[in-house]
């Protein structure tokens, strides 16, 4: 493994518990409670900047093979990604984690489809796709947990 590698791996789980104890957090909070309001917004903001930076990571991989075909493509979807992320934060605190949670699955499948062929396979290792996918999977979980809260509290 390199040291990019192991970095890469060690900053994104450090952001991922990050997400985990943010959701948690705001799963804890009274659904009634202004500080319930206040964890959720913590929380989707800061999985709206981890949404854009991990739409920046296959814009480096284009950056890097920018003769493979369909890299237009891959940074075309980190856009969109950009573009929810960018908006969610304008959104109130359930719209917002419902939309990062669809954003963050539609991110997982956009790894997916490197492996399917459907995006350049050749522009990421090996690993990247099926890991980042699984990534991808818990933080769209855990940014819908408070919102699965809200409705088992609701009457």
């Amino acid at each position: 493994m390199t040291d990019a590698t192991l970095s890469f791996a060690v900053v994104f789980l450090a952001f991922g518990g990050t997400v985990a104890w943010l959701a948690l957090g705001a799963r804890r909070a009274e659904p009634t409670s202004g500080q319930r309001l206040v964890a959720e917004l913590r929380l989707a903001q800061f999985a709206a900047l981890l949404l854009a930076l991990a739409a920046a990571v296959p814009i480096g991989f284009a950056l890097g093979h920018d003769d493979a075909p369909g890299t237009g493509l891959v940074v075309a979807i980190a856009a969109a990604c950009f573009v929810v992320a960018a908006l969610v934060t304008t959104w109130e605190p359930v719209r917002a984690l419902t939309a990062l949670a669809l954003a963050w699955g539609a991110h997982a499948l956009a790894n997916l489809a490197h492996v399917a062929g459907l995006l350049p396979p050749e522009i990421v290792p090996r690993w990247y796709p099926p890991a980042c996918a699984t990534y991808d999977v818990l933080v769209a979980a855990l940014c819908y947990l408070p919102v699965l809260r809200r409705q088992e509290s609701a009457p």
